[in-house]
């Protein structure tokens, strides 16, 4: 398991104020990327290496735009 002691976990700037369901993600740890429910916040994340996340998002919104 993952130590993400440390983790600063941020939302999307569009997921607004209203605390709707959010994913939060924690790119200030070396190596990882880190994904959490912002609604769960005590429960399980997943972890990818930068290039995965990076490959991931990518996927998302198209490269001219990452």
């Amino acid at each position: 398991m993952t130590d993400l002691t440390g983790a600063v976990w941020r939302k999307s700037t569009r997921s607004g104020g209203n605390g709707g369901d959010c994913v939060e993600v924690a790119t200030n740890l070396p190596g990882i990327v880190a994904v959490r429910d912002s609604k769960d916040p005590a429960g399980r994340e997943l972890t990818f290496s930068p290039y995965a996340w990076s490959q991931f998002l990518r996927g998302l919104v198209g490269e001219e735009q990452v």
